[in-house]
């Protein structure tokens, strides 16, 4: 041990919650981690496709998995998270382009139309195809 001893105080960052102190750190970190929760859902689908795949039965089993509560709530959750990420997508895509000549709203209101319109479009052809 050294004789000599450091009146130095080292640096040290603080790191827990530091995400929470910022409300633009909070909206990233919400819209990374819906990332995660939707790969969940996609592993759900992924699995129902296997479960078609398997047998009659075994899709009607996964079928009859998503008439439960929780299941609902993860989709209800699923479908805010998948809102929430496309919105804040398209509020970037303005902000990487180069100079724009008109208004970069537009972008962010185009894509919010095109996605409303798709979504619609989808809805009405299942309404078609199902009835």
């Amino acid at each position: 041990m050294s004789r000599f001893q450091s009146t130095a105080k080292t640096y040290i960052r603080p790191m827990s919650g530091w995400w929470l102190k910022n409300p633009y750190f909070i909206r990233y970190m919400i819209r990374e981690g819906s990332a995660v929760f939707l790969t969940l859902y996609a592993l759900v689908l992924l699995a129902g496709l296997a479960c078609l795949a398997w047998s009659p039965e075994a899709y009607a089993a996964w079928r009859g998995l998503l008439d439960t509560p929780l299941s609902l709530g993860f989709h209800v959750i699923a479908l805010l998270l998948v809102a929430y990420h496309s919105l804040t997508w398209f509020q970037v895509m303005p902000k990487t382009a180069p100079k724009l000549p008109f208004d970069p709203r537009l972008i962010v209101r185009g894509g919010l139309a095109a996605s409303a319109g798709l979504s619609l479009l989808i809805l009405v052809l299942l309404w078609w195809v199902t009835r």
